[in-house]
């Protein structure tokens, strides 16, 4: 049997996921980021993005979080996020069109365009429609 380190996946509003893992890959603030068994201690910021666990049993679960952080310990790890969906829970259309409105707020000329709202918005969207892309090659389709 494969050695595991125990996962916790909470958004704002519940925990998605608890269990035992054999890795865990988030969209780090400064890359993508392994985790498994034994990895060091440390906090760091996510991006907006897809959450891979390889499960106990081989296989792979994906989850959406809208950034946060993610907290290593001995024998356990936290993903915490404003935002957290199973990735089977994103919608992609509601993401498409988000993706769609942010592009348009950020090529307006107007003032009263909040910009780094708009930016955030779109880093968003495309992190939804990325996860959905990595649900699809994990299925094949």
């Amino acid at each position: 049997m494969a050695m595991t380190v125990h996962c916790d996946i909470v958004s704002a509003e519940e925990k998605i996921f608890s269990g035992l893992v054999e890795m865990v890959i988030v969209a780090g603030a400064l890359g993508d980021l392994g985790i498994t068994p034994g990895h060091t201690p440390l906090l760091t910021e996510l991006k907006p993005g897809p959450i891979r666990l390889i499960l106990q049993n081989g296989e792979e679960e994906i989850f959406y979080a809208s950034g946060g952080f993610v907290e290593v310990q001995p024998h356990l790890v936290s993903v915490l996020s404003d935002t957290a969906l199973r990735a089977d829970d994103v919608n992609e259309a509601a993401a498409l069109e988000a993706k769609k409105l942010a592009e348009q707020a950020m090529s307006e000329q107007n003032s009263e365009i909040d910009h780094a709202m708009a930016s955030i918005q779109l880093a968003e969207a495309v992190a939804q429609l990325r996860t959905l892309n990595s649900i699809r090659k994990k299925m094949g389709k």
